[in-house]
């Protein structure tokens, strides 16, 4: 991975001033992607909630066709945000990741449906532990985690084939595959996002190149630490009696 020169090499005065400074943004920086990250999944949180405990509102929508829509409609996002994301202005960005956490939490909603109260909120403390260690790791570690890019992108595409095609099939053995192979994958990219994010930050960018990247970093970790929950309620959660 091709790291700019940031003056650290620098021994003189000028030198320390700069990597002082450089750190100090750096720190702004990657407090801002963990505030958007974080705003989002209360947003999701709630939506999840208020959809998920209301039969006014679930009913229309998971025992109709229409649940296939609200399944559906985060991956479109995800792929809005993957071929637009270079064009789209920092307001746009960040409007349109607060749409995509509100529509998360329409789809989540259905695990309240599914899944006791006190499993769902163990499996997102034990997600949480998970996502602050790795990402921790990737922020700290002085390892080139990009040499793992292409193998935990491989493993991202065989678990979305396989989540698809499990919604028709239905086995509970794919499913536990997926669960498995997929908390691996994102654990993984948690910590190689994390680097990525890191790495891509300059001092030079202006205020909206700024607000723009942390967006997109924030929507990165957020889809992993989802993730992560989702796959894990999966295998450890407790189901409604």
């Amino acid at each position: 991975m091709n790291t700019p020169n940031f003056g650290y090499g620098l021994q003189t005065g000028r030198g320390r001033i700069d990597r002082a400074a450089f750190d100090e943004g750096l720190r702004a920086h990657m407090l801002r992607v963990y505030n958007y990250m974080g705003l989002g999944l209360v947003l999701t949180g709630i939506v999840a909630y208020i959809v998920g405990t209301t039969p006014a509102l679930y009913v229309p929508i998971f025992s109709t066709p229409l649940k296939w829509v609200v399944m559906l409609a985060p991956l479109a996002f995800v792929l809005v945000f993957s071929f637009r994301m270079e064009r789209m202005s920092a307001s746009s960005a960040q409007a349109m990741f607060w749409a995509f956490c509100a529509v998360m939490g329409l789809s989540l909603a259905s695990i309240f449906l599914v899944f006791t109260g006190t499993s769902i909120a163990r499996t997102f403390f034990i997600a949480a532990t998970m996502f602050g260690a790795m990402s921790l790791y990737g922020y700290t570690t002085k390892r080139d985690l990009s040499q793992f890019g292409s193998f935990l992108i491989m493993g991202l595409i065989g678990v979305v084939i396989a989540s698809l095609v499990n919604l028709f099939l239905q086995s509970s053995a794919l499913q536990f595959a997926v669960s498995v192979i997929g908390i691996l994958v994102f654990v993984g990219l948690t910590a190689w996002d994390t680097q990525s994010i890191k790495e891509q930050y300059a001092d030079h960018f202006d205020a909206e190149s700024k607000q723009k990247l942390a967006v997109f970093g924030a929507f990165s970790l957020y889809l992993n630490f989802v993730n992560i929950f989702q796959l894990l309620l999966s295998l450890t959660g407790q189901r409604q009696e």
